[in-house]
């Protein structure tokens, strides 16, 4: 675990390798359409397996870092990354192009694994994913800006090849794993997922929150020539304001921090991104499509990091962190197949409510999670000075339930030693609340 207060750029890093591939999804299924003839639901299909792909490596792996090793993982997603990925960008065979992007994939989502579990391990995850979304949004945006003018079906898997490649010297900070026997009796308790039904209900809304936000930004280029009537190069300049103003709603967030807790700006933003997507399915000139693009990317980020935060709160082993992430890819993948059915279906403004109205029902439980688990310390039974520090983890090295411990801001507590010879008691002493919780039967 890294020092306080300093910036774990290791996992910033790996965060980046790791989330890269779906930030280019969109440019990675135009190239394939585009450079090995394929048609629009056979590219969305590959790119729909590089996700799934994915998610299944996070799905797999959520409870295995610690045993296996950050350190021996995060090397072999990334390698999985490189070979995966620089093999698909060297063939123009479909099956091999295929299978790269699935291998690529799972290198990715055992990146992306690695890092969420070491960043809810961190003691400020919301700071520490936020720098993560900025590095990979504006690497993202480079590689937006850059690949418009290069030919070749595979140069954004190149860019995601090149970046795991990049980040392969940094892993040499990572920890070691502490292999083991299987935890038993109160060590596997204490083992067990904490927060359970919480856990439950943000992955179940995280993979439709995902779904809304990528059924619109797989049809979005679409929305622009076909409904909007702009040009190709109109809606590329559109896009590339929005991941700018989405690098500024980064930053936003960082800067923000905690200060409004959680459930505002995961519910509020939420509601104010089911207006942005409602705009600009409805959009029908260049103002309310750019209007509803732009304001869109500068909150979505913004939410991202409050849900990562909240989900790396719900267990301070990272696994609530892997598993809804690994959801919220889930969405990610069936996104663009749900906006193209609906907006065949019924029309992209329809298809724009219906996403709206779906978004404004999802926001609910998110927000009843955020506000549920306010406050609440990282580990079970923990301790929390004023300000939100750990001050002692007696009670969770013990195994004592969490109903014995002193409230946040308890008074500090009078302890005395009553001597069992007969001799007189000492003077009181007075210790801090943590140093004077003690588990049942403990000296």
């Amino acid at each position: 675990m890294f020092a306080p207060r300093t910036t774990p750029w290791p996992l910033v890093a790996l965060f980046t390798a790791g989330y890269l591939a779906p930030y280019l999804l969109p440019t990675t299924v135009g190239r394939l359409e585009r450079g090995l003839g394929l048609s629009a639901t056979q590219a969305g299909a590959v790119g729909s397996a590089l996700l799934l792909s994915s998610a299944t490596a996070g799905f797999l792996l959520a409870s295995r870092v610690e045993r296996v090793g950050a350190r021996a993982l995060a090397r072999l997603g990334l390698v999985l990354a490189v070979v995966g990925y620089g093999g698909a960008t060297l063939t123009s065979a479909v099956p091999a192009v295929v299978a790269g992007a699935v291998i690529g994939g799972f290198g990715s989502g055992t990146a992306t694994t690695v890092a969420a579990t070491r960043i809810a391990a961190e003691r400020d995850p919301h700071r520490a994913s936020t720098l993560g979304l900025l590095s990979v949004s504006a690497l993202a945006g480079l590689v937006y800006l850059t690949v418009p003018h290069l030919p070749g079906h595979g140069l954004t898997l190149a860019a995601i090849a090149l970046t795991a490649l990049a980040v392969w010297p940094l892993t040499a900070r990572l920890p070691a794993g502490t292999p083991g026997p299987r935890p038993s009796g109160p060590d596997r308790a204490a083992s067990r997922l904490p927060h359970r039904r919480s856990g439950m209900v943000l992955a179940g809304a995280m993979l439709l929150w995902s779904l809304a936000q990528n059924a619109l930004w797989g049809v979005s280029g679409r929305i622009g020539v076909s409904q909007a009537h702009l040009s190709e190069p109109t809606v590329g300049v559109v896009f590339a304001v929005a991941l700018g103003a989405g690098l500024l709603g980064v930053l936003g967030a960082g800067a923000l921090g905690s200060r409004l807790g959680r459930a505002l700006p995961i519910g509020g933003g939420t509601v104010v991104i089911a207006g942005c997507i409602a705009l600009s399915a409805s959009a029908t000139g260049l103002g309310t499509f750019a209007a509803g693009e732009i304001a869109w990317n500068t909150i979505y980020p913004v939410v991202l990091s409050y849900l990562i935060g909240l989900a790396a709160s719900l267990d301070p082993r990272g696994r609530w962190a892997v598993l809804v992430g690994s959801a919220s890819a889930l969405g990610t993948a069936a996104g663009p197949l749900t906006g193209s059915v609906l907006s065949a279906q019924a029309g992209f403004p329809v298809m724009g409510a219906v996403l709206g109205v779906g978004l404004l029902l999802v926001a609910l439980p998110m927000t009843a999670v955020a506000l549920h688990t306010g406050g609440r310390p990282l580990l079970p039974g923990a301790v929390r000075r004023r300000g939100g520090h750990p001050a002692a983890l007696v009670a969770a090295a013990t195994g004592t339930p969490s109903g014995v411990v002193p409230e946040v801001g308890a008074p500090e507590q009078p302890v005395v030693e009553i001597p069992l010879d007969g001799t007189p008691a000492p003077a009181q002493r007075a210790y801090d609340t943590a140093a004077a919780t003690r588990a049942p039967g403990a000296p």
